[in-house]
């Protein structure tokens, strides 16, 4: 089973394609290679280190939530 977090764009870096993303206290490097329009407050999907599509920020914190509410998350 593969999983894709709601991660939250931190910081781009438009000449190498590449954002920081925030999920909760952890900071990771992700690719925007397969999204365009991606802006700094935007939520994203991310697995293995690429930002899969944009998603609503409600829906972004509702599925974060549900998230820590599992344990999976220490801080969402």
């Amino acid at each position: 089973m593969c999983l894709a977090l709601p991660a939250q764009i931190v910081a781009l870096d438009p000449a190498t394609n590449m954002a920081t993303a925030s999920v909760g206290n952890v900071k990771v490097e992700v690719s925007l290679a397969l999204v365009d329009d991606v802006a700094i407050g935007d939520y994203v999907l991310v697995h293995v280190g690429y930002a899969l599509n944009k998603i609503d920020e409600d829906e972004a914190l509702k599925t974060l939530a549900l998230f820590a509410e599992a344990g999976l998350m220490s801080d969402a």
